[in-house]
């Protein structure tokens, strides 16, 4: 049997930047990509700026849909040439590639079964079901007047239709799509979760917001097994409600 790999590398693929955390490191790196970036041109920024730390696997997280760790259709707000890319050899090391927004999800990940929205420039999806990840494609499905949930929970629908418009439809669509996957609670994450730290803002119960570090710490638990990811994520729990139990 192969020891379970100690040392990880978490990179997150993003349209301004890829960030960078390794096992051990207190500090991410934070590296401008864009949309003329390619992976070659990702992992020759990567390299140097991590040769300083130590890992044995690399996780990425990667902005677009994945099958069997590899991309299935290119980025929308990158270059070209991810499909067919050799991560695993451009790093030297082995490779789990996972959609950005599942990476997201297994890392605020506390048990049973969960929902995660990714908030951004569209809708990202994910379902963890006791520590087994599965990546969802909902944006897409009709929502209201023949358009999509993404139309209407997207940083398009933000910028037109104003911040309160946009709360009330993102609290609906957390509402309807928690119902449709039968979830036991949901977790909202992404760049535009930033605009729901609200106390006024009432959620449906069992609703959270996500955190930065929830992609790093997906990343480092995609080299666990799924009893072990629901260890960690009940583990998480426990520590988030002695935190909330202890005298201020």
């Amino acid at each position: 049997m192969t020891a379970r790999p100690r040392r990880v590398l978490v990179i997150d693929i993003g349209g301004s930047h890829v960030k960078l955390l390794a096992t051990g490191q207190r500090r991410s790196i934070r590296i401008v990509s864009g949309p003329t970036m390619t992976p070659g041109e990702m992992v020759a920024a990567v390299r140097p700026a991590t040769a300083h730390w130590q890992y044995d696997v690399v996780s990425i997280g990667y902005p677009g849909p994945v099958v069997a760790d590899a991309p299935v259709a290119e980025p929308k707000h990158l270059g070209p040439g991810w499909l067919g890319f050799a991560f695993a050899a451009a790093f030297e090391r082995p490779i789990r590639i996972r959609n950005d927004a599942a990476m997201q999800a297994l890392g605020g990940y506390r048990g049973g079964r969960m929902l995660f929205l990714g908030l951004g420039t569209g809708l990202g999806s994910a379902v963890v079901i006791d520590g087994h990840l599965q990546p969802l494609e909902l944006a897409h499905l009709p929502y209201r007047k023949k358009k999509t949930f993404e139309e209407y929970v997207g940083e398009t629908s933000r910028q037109r239709r104003g911040m309160n418009r946009w709360r009330r439809y993102v609290i609906d669509v957390v509402t309807r799509l928690r119902a449709a996957m039968q979830a036991d609670h949901v977790l909202i994450g992404g760049g535009n979760a930033r605009h729901l730290r609200d106390q006024l803002i009432r959620f449906p119960e069992g609703t959270r917001l996500g955190s930065n570090a929830d992609a790093f710490r997906g990343g480092m638990r995609l080299w666990l097994s799924a009893d072990e990811r629901l260890t960690a994520g009940r583990a998480t729990t426990a520590r988030s409600a002695h935190a909330r139990a202890k005298p201020r």
